[in-house]
């Protein structure tokens, strides 16, 4: 039986409205926030409860068709890229808030609620959800468990992974197990691990308990004016050097500006080579004590304009340039690469003036928007696909920054993901031997190869194979289409 087959067993399981096959409404779903790549799906199901996504993978596993989860569509790696053969499962209906527990500062929910929406009922308690991507009004917390994801105040707080301490899991298999849960560390092997951020490759999370954290006493927010990416790099480096950690601190050069002012009016200051965007929070005595120390370390490193927040309100107009950054390109670029690499944060300078002279060389604009705290870049590449080989330079150029990262030490992602998008890039940072290591672990958990194939390792490598010699090589491999370990 094929996928679409699985139209009539799971409209009679689950219900006719949770399943969709007509071609139309399967494009709804053949992309995430990378649109740069579109599959159409053969099946979508539109899961309601850990049954109706149970049910439906045991169906996959008894017929061996793949199964991609997806959230919101937010991912910016093309990770809930559908299978042509294969079925989508979509969790956005799964989005009720099933516990609010402040006295143990948890939280339990179902993975399509949304990241704000969980800090908007938490904080009537004094808490509030730390982990804060730029797309928190719309993306989902079973995505960003997928993930990992990060965010702006990443710094201080940690990622998704720092803030999980349980799932309800549906395996490859199709059963049910929960892993962690409220207790801060859970004994034995460190599974919740492996599952935090393993890109819905190893089975789909339908719960997660998650960390609340309390609601500062202060928060005081400053926006900085810089000549040159430079000068703003060196202050983010004199900032942390003094054992400052803030909530926060971002960064945007000239063209990521231009493109916020054209999108949302942030008003920014007026000739402005970069901005940093820095926030502290805490104790009220120990935030005011900060910021004159980060205040000075921006003007003793050029800082030509500082801007404080006076409310709530002109916080918010702060953040909203850098927020809305990635879709802001959009109005000086009909198409733009969103990349995600990271690098040792003294490397910033360096590693800044390098992009600009590969953005120069190739004719590609770079606009660069990142968490400077941790290094972690977000260079979009501009292009415009109508024009014959602007989208090859494109990736080119893409290609040769997270090349430029690793030669410094750091990642090809921070917060996004591989997926599909960077899998290639997987053995520039890894050895043959770091990789079959981590399909390993994938094989013990799927060794079917269904839950989200194709995605984080270069090429489908096979499960269950043993090394050495054998008589023919496999059809896929002999395909190119798998390798062996």
């Amino acid at each position: 039986m094929d996928a679409l087959g699985l139209a009539g067993p799971l409209r009679a399981a689950l219900g006719t409205h949770k399943i969709l096959t007509d071609h139309q409404e399967l494009r709804t779903y053949e992309c995430d926030g990378l649109a740069h790549y579109k599959v159409t799906p053969a099946l979508v199901v539109l899961a309601e409860s850990t049954e109706d996504v149970a049910a439906t993978v045991r169906a996959c596993a008894e017929h061996g068709i793949p199964f991609v989860a997806r959230g919101s569509g937010t991912g910016l790696s093309g990770g809930a890229l559908p299978r042509a053969d294969g079925v989508l499962i979509v969790m956005s209906r799964m989005r009720r808030i099933l516990e609010i527990d402040a006295a143990n500062q948890r939280a339990v929910v179902e993975p399509g609620v949304i990241n704000l929406q969980l800090t908007r009922e938490a904080q009537p308690t004094g808490y509030y959800y730390a982990p804060d991507p730029s797309s928190q009004q719309v993306c989902s917390i079973g995505g960003n468990v997928a993930e990992n994801s990060g965010g702006a105040h990443c710094l201080k707080y940690g990622f998704t992974a720092n803030h999980v301490t349980g799932v309800e899991f549906v395996t490859p298999a199709g059963e049910v197990v929960h892993i962690g849960g409220k207790a801060p560390d859970a004994p034995g092997y460190d599974l919740l691990g492996a599952v935090v951020g393993s890109e819905g490759t190893l089975g789909i999370a339908t719960q997660a308990t998650v960390r609340l954290t309390r609601s500062p006493e202060e928060v005081k927010t400053l926006l900085a004016a810089f000549p040159d990416t430079d000068q703003a790099g060196a202050a983010v480096s004199a900032i942390i050097g003094a054992g400052v950690i803030p909530a926060a601190i971002e960064m945007m050069d000239a063209l990521a500006i231009e493109a916020a002012e054209a999108a949302v009016q942030c008003g920014y200051p007026a000739g402005a080579g970069a901005v940093l965007i820095v926030e502290l929070d805490g104790p009220a005595a120990e935030v005011a004590h900060q910021f004159d120390e980060v205040e000075g370390y921006c003007r003793a490193n050029g800082a030509f304009e500082i801007r404080i927040a006076a409310d709530d309100a002109e916080r918010a107009l702060f953040w909203k340039g850098r927020k809305s950054a990635f879709a802001a390109v959009g109005r000086i670029s009909p198409d733009y690469i969103v990349q995600d690499g990271v690098i040792p944060r003294t490397s910033l300078p360096e590693v800044l003036r390098r992009i600009s002279e590969i953005s120069r060389d190739a004719g590609v604009r770079v606009a660069n928007v990142f968490h400077a705290g941790d290094g972690n870049l977000h260079p979009l590449v501009l292009f415009d696909d109508a024009n014959e080989g602007e989208a090859e330079r494109a990736e080119e150029v893409s290609g040769a920054i997270l090349d430029l990262c690793i030669q410094h030490g750091g990642s090809i992602t921070g917060e996004h993901g591989v997926g599909s998008d960077k899998a290639k890039y997987m053995p520039r940072m890894f050895s043959d031997e770091d990789l079959d290591t981590m399909q390993l672990v994938r094989c013990a958990f799927d060794p079917a190869s269904i839950s989200n194939p194709g995605k984080v390792f270069p090429t489908p490598r096979l499960c269950g194979e043993v090394p050495g010699r054998h008589k023919g090589p496999h059809p896929l491999v002999a395909a190119g289409k798998a390798e062996l370990f």
